[in-house]
C-alpha cells in the first residue's frame, strides 16, 4: 500500500496540525473543512508554524515553501475520495464522524484507506459504518501536533496487517513513534491522563486547594511541564468531558465519573483558551485564575 496522497478531514487545531506536518514529510495534502474561513486559518497557522520552524532551524526556508505548495484545500468532503489515505480530524463526537464516513465510503479508491483522529471512540464502532472494516484504524495524533512524538496507532477488531503497516510507514516518515493501542475506551494516552485531570477538578471541585495552587504543586512537585487544569483549557474543557463520558460510558466504572464542576464550566460555554475562559481567563494579557 503506497501512500503519497493524503486526505485530512477538519481544517482545526488537529486538522491543520496533521497537514502541516505530512506536507512537511513529502506528502500531497487535501485539506477539507465546512468553511472557507476555517480553510484559510488554517493555511494561515501552518504558515506561522512553518516560520517558528524556520526560525528556530529546525527546517530551511524552501522546506516551508515546498510543504505549503503540497496543501490543496477544498469544500467538498468527496474530493478526498481519490487519496490513498484519509485522516478524519472532526470535532469528538461520533455522529459527526459516522456521518463523514459515510459520505465518503461512495467515493473512495478501492484501496484507500479509513483513519480517525479521535482520542477516545470505539474504532471497531466507527469501521463497522463504513465499506471496509480492514482498512480501518485509530490514527491519534497528540496536540499540538508540529511538536508532540507519539502518535497512537489502533487497531479495529477487522483491521488488517497491511492497513497497519501502511499506516506505521507514514508514522516513521513523519519521523514521530508510534504507540500500538487496543481499541478500548480512550486507549493509552488520555485513559491515563484524562482521569488525572477529572481529579484535579474534583480537588478544586471540593476546596482541597485553588487552581493556582493544584497547578503549581503538579508541576513543581511531580515535574510536569503544564498544570493539570492549564492543560485541561489548552486541550479544550469539552474534549476533556467528552473524553471522560467515553470512559465511563465504556467501562461502567464510577472513577470515571466526570466531575461536576467539569460539567459546568462546559455548560457555561468556558471551553479553555479556545474560547477566553476556563480555569483561567485568557481575556488579558495574562491568564488570571477563575477560581
Amino acid at each position: 500500500m503506497g501512500i503519497e496522497r493524503i486526505g485530512v478531514v477538519g481544517a482545526g487545531q488537529m486538522g491543520n496540525g496533521i497537514a502541516h506536518v505530512c506536507a512537511l514529510a513529502g506528502y500531497d495534502v487535501l485539506m477539507t473543512d465546512i468553511s472557507e474561513d476555517a480553510l484559510s486559518a488554517a493555511i494561515k497557522t501552518v504558515g506561522k508554524n512553518l516560520d517558528r520552524q524556520v526560525s528556530k532551524g529546525l527546517i530551511e526556508a524552501a522546506d516551508k515553501d515546498e510543504a505549503l505548495r503540497r496543501i490543496d484545500t477544498t469544500l467538498t468532503l468527496t474530493d478526498l475520495g481519490p487519496t490513498d489515505l484519509i485522516i478524519e480530524a472532526a470535532t469528538e463526537r461520533e455522529a459527526v464522524k459516522q456521518a463523514i464516513f459515510e459520505d465518503l465510503v461512495p467515493h473512495l479508491t478501492p484501496d484507500t484507506i479509513l483513519t480517525s483522529n479521535t482520542s477516545s471512540i470505539s474504532i471497531t464502532r466507527l469501521a463497522s459504518r463504513t465499506d471496509r472494516p480492514e482498512k480501518f484504524m485509530g490514527f491519534h495524533f497528540m496536540n499540538p501536533v508540529p511538536i508532540m512524538q507519539l502518535v497512537e496507532l489502533i487497531r479495529g477488531i477487522a483491521t488488517d496487517a497491511d492497513t497497519f503497516d501502511a499506516c506505521k510507514d507514514v508514522v516513521d516518515r513523519l519521523g514521530k513513534t508510534s504507540a500500538t493501542a487496543e481499541d478500548f475506551p480512550a486507549f493509552i494516552v488520555n485513559r491515563i491522563l484524562m482521569p488525572m485531570i477529572n481529579e484535579a477538578v474534583y480537588a478544586l471541585y471540593e476546596g482541597v486547594g485553588n487552581v493556582e495552587s493544584i497547578d503549581t504543586s503538579l508541576k513543581l512537585g511531580a515535574n510536569h511541564p503544564m498544570g493539570p487544569l492549564e492543560l485541561a483549557d489548552f486541550i479544550g474543557l469539552d474534549t476533556c468531558l467528552a473524553i471522560m463520558n467515553v470512559l465511563h460510558d465504556g467501562l461502567a466504572d464510577t472513577k470515571y465519573r466526570p466531575c461536576p464542576l467539569l460539567t459546568k464550566y462546559v455548560e457555561a460555554g468556558w471551553l479553555g483558551r479556545k474560547t477566553k475562559r476556563g480555569f483561567y481567563d485568557y481575556r488579558g494579557e495574562t491568564p488570571v485564575p477563575t477560581r
